[in-house]
This record gives structure tokens, C-alpha cells and sequence, in this order.
């Protein structure tokens, strides 16, 4: 991406395809249901740059807190509080109370979700503290998880703490 900021990408043209970031974040959740997990994927963005990925990962790893953005988070590797705080991370899923935790704890002052219709986390705590919160209601990232929670409610429910 070499800097650009998604929105410049879009600028004076008709939003026909997704946003690079947000799409990154789909490749994972993609991957992550490839490997038998749950489709949620994640991204962390620093100027214009990918530096995490991840996807939820409970199931793969027998984890209870590898969440999407918690993955996401985890390989982004340590970072200092400025790098956070310059940060943007994308999920495919609105993000659940432990995820909008860590992203309150870091500091990470935007979030671009690509869907809330399946399941709305803690957007609005998110926006209470100061975060900005973009939902962008993909369709793509909307029927992957109708299809994943119809097919695997069970395990869904698991996942969001039901």
C-alpha cells in the first residue's frame, strides 16, 4: 500500500470493490475457516501499512482468548503505546468485550468493522471512550458468518460466550 490511507484509494470514485485493509481482514477470517476454525479475521494498519494479521483461532489453538483482533494483536508483535495509538484495526465482525478491551487498553483510536448485522459487540463502549467506529456492512463478510453460525451454532455460540 506504501502509505496510501484506504479513503484516498476511494476518493471521487464509486465504492465498487472493498477496501484493501478490509479485505486483508476477509483473507484471514477466510483462512481461519479453511483451517476449521471460526471466520473472523483481523487486521492492525499503521500508516498505510499491515504490521498483524490474524483470525480467530480458538478452535485451532484450544485457546479462549484468540479472538480475531487478539490474534491480530498477538502478531503484531510488542509494540510501544505511540505505535498503537497511531493504529487502525479492521475485523471482519464487530468487536466482542474482550477485544474492545484490548483495543481500549492500546489505545487504538479507530475501528473499521466490516459487519454488526450477525452479532454487535461493544461498539458502543468503543464509541464512549473516544474510538472512532466505522461499520461498513460488507455483504461478503455478512453471509460468511450467516452461513459459518447457521452451519456451526453451536460452536458460535461458544464463541461469543452463550
Amino acid at each position: 500500500m506504501g502509505g496510501v490511507v484506504p479513503e484516498q484509494l476511494w476518493q471521487g470514485r464509486a465504492r465498487n470493490c472493498m477496501d484493501p485493509f478490509l479485505q486483508a481482514a476477509m483473507d484471514e477470517a477466510k483462512a481461519g475457516l479453511a483451517s476449521g476454525g471460526i471466520p473472523i479475521g483481523s487486521v492492525l494498519v499503521l500508516d498505510g501499512k499491515i504490521i498483524g494479521r490474524g483470525h480467530n483461532q480458538r478452535v485451532q489453538k484450544g485457546s479462549v482468548i484468540h479472538h480475531g483482533e487478539m490474534n491480530c494483536l498477538e502478531n503484531a508483535g510488542r509494540q510501544k503505546a505511540a505505535v498503537y495509538r497511531r493504529c487502525t484495526i479492521y475485523t471482519t465482525l464487530s468487536p466482542c468485550p474482550m477485544c474492545s478491551g484490548a483495543i481500549l487498553l492500546y489505545a487504538i483510536p479507530r475501528v473499521v468493522v466490516g459487519e454488526n448485522v450477525t452479532f454487535t459487540g461493544a461498539e458502543d463502549h468503543l464509541r464512549a471512550n473516544g474510538v472512532k467506529v466505522e461499520v461498513v456492512q460488507d455483504p461478503e463478510c455478512v453471509q460468511m458468518m450467516r452461513d459459518f453460525i447457521a452451519s456451526n451454532p453451536q460452536l458460535w455460540n461458544e464463541d461469543i460466550g452463550v
